[in-house]
């Protein structure tokens, strides 16, 4: 259960996610397989465990667990033009007459329509951790547009949500290009060996850098001639390892060891207990690393109603 990225959100005003009022409220927005015509289906899932009896909310200590799950049918494309000019072609030829845009359009939405039932099926599921005491909602996502899927629909499950991106005062790529510089990053936190270094100019171009030594000349002469630091690989104490960019998205989120095995002794031999014991030490690690993060970049931006 641990997060591979991080889309962090603040929560901006005062609201109830109390486990139980969520849990009714998730509920009626369920996950459901697609119907025979439909495109996609999107609703909410169990996090943890399966079947109609798993809880929607997975919650420990005040903080909740809730997943999305997403069913699209997958059409490709190819077989809808091939079925498409086949279909005008065959019309264009036994009626002497060509075929336009709108006809093309509708015959096109008929191909589609009889495919559909046929089409192959793709499930995909979000996850998202919420925080009411530290006022953040974490989605596992390396796609804002992905993660606001989410919070829209439990917006309009909840009836309101007030959040957005966090922000930082001082801007990512200064303080990324500043670490670089200075070969040290802030206490607690350590400079990896990956990079995206870009030239601040329209037409500039990138560098990146992976698997190498970023206090080498080699990157000190990129930096000194304009390049800025717009990803970083970082690592933070013992406990994990990731790597931000300028929009404060956090990939490629790895857990050490000693979190791991924490959490497999914390859960026992149940596959269960060992999800829930992963999310809790998430969630508490979370909380200590997070505000640290957010400090080290210049401090979060007050967002307007806090």
């Amino acid at each position: 259960m641990w997060f591979r990225s991080l889309l962090i959100y603040r929560i901006t005003q005062a609201i109830d996610l109390a486990a139980e009022a969520l849990e009714v409220a998730l509920g009626s927005k369920p996950a459901r397989p697609c119907e025979s015509q439909e495109l996609t289906t999107y609703g909410f899932a169990a996090p943890l465990g399966k079947g109609d009896n798993a809880p929607l909310v997975h919650a420990v200590e005040g903080m909740l667990l809730i997943s999305t799950r997403k069913q699209e049918r997958i059409l490709p494309g190819s077989v809808v033009r091939d079925a498409l000019k086949e279909k005008v072609d065959e019309i264009e030829e036994t009626q002497m007459r060509k075929v336009y845009k709108k006809e093309r359009d509708q015959l096109k939405d008929e191909i589609v329509q009889a495919f559909l039932p046929r089409a192959f099926i793709r499930k995909s599921s979000t996850f998202a951790a919420i925080d009411p005491v530290a006022g953040l909602i974490y989605v596992d996502a390396s796609s804002p547009k992905r993660a606001e899927d989410l919070l829209s629909t439990l917006r309009e499950a909840i009836g309101s949500l007030p959040v957005r991106p966090v922000t930082v005062k001082i801007a990512p790529t200064a303080t990324l290009t500043d670490w670089l510089k200075q070969q040290k990053a802030a206490e607690g936190f350590f400079v990896l060996d990956q990079a995206l270094l870009r030239d601040t100019h329209a037409e500039g171009g990138s560098i990146a850098a992976k698997h190498q030594d970023l206090t080498s000349e080699e990157i000190q002469l990129h930096l000194s001639a304009g390049k800025q630091a717009t990803q970083l690989a970082l690592a933070w104490q013992d406990k994990l390892s990731f790597v931000i960019d300028d929009k404060l998205q956090i990939k490629r989120l790895r857990f050490e060891d000693l979190l791991t095995d924490q959490a497999a002794q914390d859960g026992g031999d149940d596959a269960l207990s060992q999800q829930s014991a992963s999310f809790f030490l998430m969630m508490r690690t979370f909380r200590e690393f997070v505000p640290e993060l957010l400090t080290a970049l210049g401090g979060e931006e007050a967002p307007t109603g806090i």
